[in-house]
């Protein structure tokens, strides 16, 4: 009999049903009701009972329980899969990342005494609050991958002990109820002669015969009544079953199969930081609608934007990991390709006021998963969602903060939600750097900062599309659109003193009239609040450049590189115009021929790549490069870009004039 008479979590293998008392006080009793579903009823049961062996709430590796998986699979799944190994694993390691946690749509169990209603936009569903899906998704962890796959039955998520489990079959409990249920299944395998292929019809009828002449234990009994059932409902199983694969299809994670291929630190194109190294990829946008890529995106630079402030960390920043949006990546190929250590990946789906949100981490020289989750959520609910995923993130790395570095990288800027959107969608825009796209993000910025006059990071995009004006030409007078942008950005750091990009956009703008003392006060505060921020590496190097300290830029430039491994074009170039002007000419062309190879029409890379030419005395080269200026604007004047340089020694900008003009621009 059971010993404990109020179990918290009840395993009843003699009826299929898991009864489970979660947080909240909140009862449920879930119904594993096919041979499909028995098998990941069955499959809990010996994680659990594996656990209880332990003594303690710990990942079970399946590939130690191989034969006992296929005997599970054979009789009491009734075959439902390959019990192929390999296979067999793989499908386990699907269902209990995927559709075990799934408490609303329920694809492997019924919720008894609920019913399903339609949700806006997703079709039938349980209706649960966000506590009640999170406790019980969370309950499914897994680690490794899908053919070294380790499984836990989280209980200790919800407070519940082992002592408060109980596994139940015929009046046994937990390892004797185990031990007779696995005995009753040897004895139903062993009893089966061998057959040509059957029908599931033939084996209905075999089975309805074998009941009337012995006697049936409750699991037998349980197996007749469903086999029963199959004659009438096979066709609607099927049409079911293959609608199933397809949803769970558009919910999965959107991320690679799991089997992930360890990477090699010595095919490493960069020596891997000597702290936890992470590069997150961008969230895979599962919404209908593409309109929604910017939330997804949104999403992705959130996460990249906090853990950068954590100073114990070495983050990828957010231009090399998109050149992977849309690809079919390898971890392993990101892995090497940026020099990191873990790789974050995820999805999210946003459905009116409803989100998902799924993320997995995974250590790439092991190919383990280290840490993954799934947040349904309302949206007002995303400032609290992002915090959590940072916190989760840096724990799994085994990353141990102060208090300061705590609140510094959970700063959200705004409570206002509306304003938050706008500017997600700002920000997008204004990197495309159009003039279209400036001036649509222009007025967002606007629209979300008269929703929030105190959200400071509004401040800072809106900043940014009047500094776009200058370079576009879209702006009436350059001077004025630097000058509008010097107040936002001051007003942005009044308002949060604390955001890096706030500071570097200040010190470029402090550059671009000149102040270049300001400039270096600017950029310093820049890095010292975001260390991990390439930008504000390569644009504190670019003020250092213009201030005439040259070999204090180059450290600069070339951290913001191995920050952000795949850059845009001005990184390069910038690295070879401070190798140039301390004369270090091989060097200089190094890093512009480069620039020049990833964008052959880009002006400043040629210009810059023809001014080193000329003054290393390769002339020829020197007016290869020329012409391509011209060929890319015919328009080009050196006594124009003469007045737009604002080096504090005039002397630079007279040694570079003379060598453009040297290789024969005017």
């Amino acid at each position: 009999m059971v010993k404990n008479a109020h179990p918290s979590i009840r395993i009843d293998l003699n009826e299929f049903k898991l009864h489970i008392d979660l947080k909240k006080g909140t009862a449920l009793t879930l119904h594993f009701n096919s041979p499909s579903r028995m098998f990941y009823l069955s499959l809990i049961a010996l994680v659990v009972h594996e656990m209880k062996k332990l003594g303690k709430v710990a990942s079970v590796p399946l590939e130690r329980h191989l034969d006992l998986l296929a005997l599970l699979n054979e009789s009491v799944g009734g075959s439902a899969g390959s019990s192929d190994k390999k296979n067999l694993l793989q499908r386990i390691y699907r269902k209990w990342k995927d559709a075990l946690p799934n408490l609303e749509e329920a694809p492997l169990y019924k919720v008894l005494g609920r019913k399903k209603e339609y949700d806006e936009g997703i079709g039938k569903t349980y209706v649960f609050t966000e506590a009640e899906k999170d406790s019980w998704a969370n309950l499914f962890e897994y680690k490794g991958s899908e053919e070294n796959v380790r499984l836990k039955f989280s209980i200790d998520k919800i407070g519940v002990s082992l002592d408060d489990v109980v596994i139940l079959y015929e009046d046994a409990v937990n390892g004797d109820a185990w031990e007779r249920f696995l005995s009753s299944l040897k004895g139903q395998v062993e009893s089966v002669p061998e057959q040509v292929a059957s029908t599931p019809e033939m084996e209905a009828v075999q089975s309805h015969v074998e009941a009337a002449a012995a006697p049936v234990t409750p699991l037998e009994k349980q197996r007749t009544v469903m086999q029963r059932r199959r004659l009438g409902v096979v066709l609607v199983m099927m049409i079911v079953a293959i609608a199933g694969v397809a949803a769970l299809a558009m919910w999965k994670l959107s991320l690679r199969p799991a089997s992930v291929k360890v990477s090699s630190v010595e095919k490493m194109a960069f020596p891997l930081p000597d702290k936890p190294s992470i590069a997150v990829l961008p969230f895979t946008n599962m919404s209908n609608d593409p309109k929604q890529e910017y939330f997804s995106d949104g999403i992705t630079e959130e996460i990249i934007t906090a853990l950068s402030k954590v100073p114990k960390l070495f983050v990828i920043a957010r231009n090399s990991t998109f050149t992977y949006k849309g690809r079919p990546v390898k971890v392993q190929q990101v892995s090497e390709e940026l020099g990191v250590r873990y790789v974050l990946e995820g999805s999210v789906r946003k459905d009116g006021n409803n989100i998902r949100i799924a993320a997995q981490l995974i250590d790439a020289l092991t190919g383990n998963h280290v840490w993954a989750e799934r947040y349904d959520r309302n949206l007002k609910d995303i400032f609290a969602v992002q915090d959590e995923i940072t916190k989760k993130i840096i724990t799994a790395m085994q990353v141990k903060l102060t208090e300061g570095e705590q609140a510094q990288s959970h700063a959200m800027g705004t409570k206002n939600l509306e304003a938050y959107l706008k500017y997600l969608q700002a920000r997008e825009l204004s990197n495309r750097l159009n003039p279209e796209s400036n001036a649509l993000a222009k007025q967002l910025a606007e629209e979300a900062i008269a929703l929030d006059p105190m959200y400071a990071w509004a401040y800072s995009v809106l900043a940014h599309t009047h500094i776009a004006d200058s370079w576009l030409g879209t702006s009436k007078s350059p001077r004025d659109s630097i000058e509008k942008s010097i107040d936002l950005l001051q007003k942005a750091i009044i308002l949060d003193d604390t955001c890096a990009d706030s500071h570097r956009l200040l010190g470029y703008t402090f550059s671009m009239t000149g102040q270049h003392d300001k400039a270096v006060a600017e950029g310093e505060k820049a890095v010292a609040l975001n260390t991990n921020s390439a930008d504000s590496h390569m644009q504190f190097g670019k003020i250092l450049t213009f201030a005439g300290r040259y070999e204090e830029s180059i450290p600069e430039l070339q951290k913001a590189i191995r920050l952000n491994p795949i850059p845009p074009n001005i990184y390069l170039y910038s690295l070879g115009i401070s190798y140039t002007l301390m004369g270090q000419y091989d060097e200089a062309i190094t890093w512009c021929e480069r620039a020049v190879r990833r964008e052959p029409n880009s002006l400043f890379a040629r210009l810059f790549l023809a001014a080193a030419y000329s003054r290393a005395g390769r002339n020829e080269e020197a007016r290869i490069e020329a012409a391509e200026v011209l060929r890319i604007n015919p328009k080009f004047s050196l006594e124009k870009f003469a007045k737009s340089v604002t080096y504090k020694n005039q002397e630079d900008v007279e040694r570079t004039i003379s060598a453009l003009r040297k290789a024969g621009l005017k």
